[in-house]
């Protein structure tokens, strides 16, 4: 993969991946590059299974003012006139809609830390996460009707499932802001920190403390988690049972002990890289 423009990606020594925005003078606006680079970045860090847990952060005044216009321009466009222009919309949507179901698909946790506008796609994006950090200045906004659309990458099936749906469509008729302090009461952010530093210090921290269990633990709880959000409790059971059923490990609870009555850091083996097959060229002779 290419060198990032739109995004800076570092690792550090305790297994945490740290993804920047780091477009500031544009605001981190989504255009067609931001799109296509966080796709390879976010495919990248999934199949290598070297990092534990990611952090999401930003530069500049704002998270992100969302989708920059230009995202509807160029080789697709977005065409109402025909049935072949309006399928097109519905296969840009998609790719779109694809790259930030990866943030949610992951196979680790995802943290976002978010200061000033989340707006727009910027709420499609962090609606993704499993933990959202945000600074006092933070407001989350769905732009989209201000602009007559409807939002349409992933805030309106994901933002109900994290706070009051009658909040959800305030936001979502009017297009109003929502104030860190309000995201909080919500239970759309975990904690709001006075400063910008201290928001990113925080998730950086959460990730460092995820990163410290057995990664294959911290994957089954993401399943398990993610799965009782969208299914009954019964069904969610029965798929705890086959889950831990697989990926049990008397190692791992032999460790942990240990690390903990010991105080100290515990040993435990990363995620299996992941081999893709990208044409029949690619695939093992039997």
């Amino acid at each position: 993969m290419n060198t990032p423009t739109c995004f800076s990606l570092s690792s550090t020594a305790d297994h945490v991946a740290h993804l920047v925005l780091n477009r500031p003078e544009a605001m981190n606006t989504m255009h067609p590059t931001f799109w296509r680079e966080l796709d390879e970045v976010l495919t990248q860090i999934h199949n290598e299974g070297k990092a534990r847990a990611l952090v999401i952060s930003s530069t500049g005044k704002h998270f992100s003012a969302g989708m920059a216009l230009e995202t509807f321009a160029g080789a697709i466009q977005m065409d109402d006139q025909s049935p072949e222009g309006r399928a097109a919309i519905f296969d840009l949507l998609t790719d779109m809609q694809t790259t930030f179901t990866k943030i949610e698909n992951l196979r680790i946790p995802v943290i976002c830390a978010i200061q000033g506008g989340c707006i727009g796609g910027a709420v499609d994006m962090v609606t993704t996460a499993c933990i959202r950090y945000a600074s006092a200045d933070a407001f989350f906004c769905i732009q989209e009707i201000n602009i007559g659309m409807v939002a349409d990458v992933g805030t309106l099936q994901r933002l109900p499932k994290l706070i009051p749906f009658a909040v959800v469509k305030e936001m979502a008729y009017t297009g109003r802001r929502l104030p860190a302090t309000k995201a909080l009461a919500y239970g759309l952010v975990n904690e709001v920190f006075d400063t910008y530093e201290a928001t990113v210090a925080a998730a950086l921290q959460c990730a460092k403390d995820i990163a410290s269990k057995p990664p294959v633990a911290i994957w089954g709880t993401k399943q398990a988690v993610t799965y009782a959000r969208d299914h009954s409790v019964e069904d969610s059971l029965r798929q705890m049972g086959w889950l831990q059923g697989a990926i049990w490990s008397n190692a791992h609870v032999r460790e942990s002990i240990a690390a903990m009555k010991e105080k100290r850091a515990g040993n435990f083996a990363p995620l299996s890289p992941l081999v893709t097959f990208i044409g029949a060229e690619d695939r093992p002779i039997a």
